[in-house]
């Protein structure tokens, strides 16, 4: 399969990072079919593509008839079987193998001979997710950063599975949709986050000792090392469960204490307080809109 003869592409999973791959895909002349759970899913991942765009506008970037001409390009559905005809399909569903698993059988069972899956996963192993599917040789993993609009990385790992074509593929449809890819081996964390995650883990660490306040860490990473966001700040806006839960990942892959996740962030979780969406982690933004 060559990238134009790709006319439209699939997206499994409408939130945060499927709203995010979804737009610069639209943005790119694709029609995107995003395919979610639910009617209300989809509904805030409209708003936020809409948004997005909005600020594009406002910038300059695209024009606001190249913002609705985007919008049109992309259409939803709760029914698997609508991608039944789509050769290029993302997923970026929960970060649970059981999940992703359920979601694949659906897949298999509808989808043609040449349909190529490209999981968004972050932590889960690429050749395990292959090993799922009844054509491991069409699966990649192209893991976008949050939020994909602005963020231009996209890491491309090949399984053990993955055929050379395949990872062609990929890498031309991340240019394709305007990213920088990387190829990397399919091990934990690939680069980004198997620097990141014990970078996070750290600096919870260092606020669990009592080494220094959440601002103060924060303050002397931004300042200290020219960080745009500080890790705690970072962690309350990528979510405090899923740091825990990917950090359990690595570790269970490594079994080094380096990935260990600390207990702050198992108390914080038990308490709901898991960052910006519940109002409270770190920080406290009870006062926000």
């Amino acid at each position: 399969m060559k990238l134009d003869d790709i006319k439209t592409v699939g997206m499994a999973g409408a939130g945060s990072m499927g709203a995010g791959i979804a737009q610069v895909a639209a943005m790119a002349g694709f029609r995107v079919k995003v395919v979610d759970v639910s009617d209300e899913i989809w509904g805030r991942a409209k708003k936020t593509i809409t948004k997005s765009l909005e600020r594009i506008v406002k910038k300059g970037t695209i024009t606001e008839q190249e913002m609705e001409e985007t919008l049109s390009r992309i259409s939803f559905s709760t029914d698997v079987a609508t991608l039944a005809d789509v050769p290029f399909i993302f997923e970026a569903v929960f970060e649970d193998i059981n999940v992703k698993k359920e979601l694949f059988a659906k897949l298999d069972a509808v989808c043609g001979a040449d349909t190529v899956y490209a999981t968004n996963t972050s932590s889960i192993a690429i050749t395990e997710m292959a090993a799922l599917v009844n054509r491991p040789a069409n699966f990649v993993g192209m893991h976008f950063f949050n939020p994909v609009p602005m963020m231009k990385l996209v890491e491309v790992i090949p399984a053990l599975q993955t055929a050379v074509e395949t990872k062609d593929l990929a890498l031309a449809m991340a240019k394709k949709i305007g990213k920088t890819a990387i190829t990397c081996k399919d091990t934990p964390g690939f680069v980004v986050n198997r620097l990141f995650v014990p970078y996070i883990i750290d600096a919870v660490r260092l606020l669990e000792e009592g080494v220094a306040s959440a601002e103060d860490i924060d303050t002397a990473m931004k300042l200290g090392c020219n960080m745009p966001m500080g890790p705690l700040e970072f962690q309350d806006f990528a979510g405090v469960d899923i740091g825990y839960y990917v950090s359990n990942i690595f570790y269970d892959y490594m079994k080094q204490e380096r990935f260990a996740p600390p207990g702050l962030l198992r108390n914080m979780i038990k308490a709901g307080y898991v960052g910006r969406k519940a109002g409270k982690g770190f920080y406290d933004y009870s006062e926000e809109k």
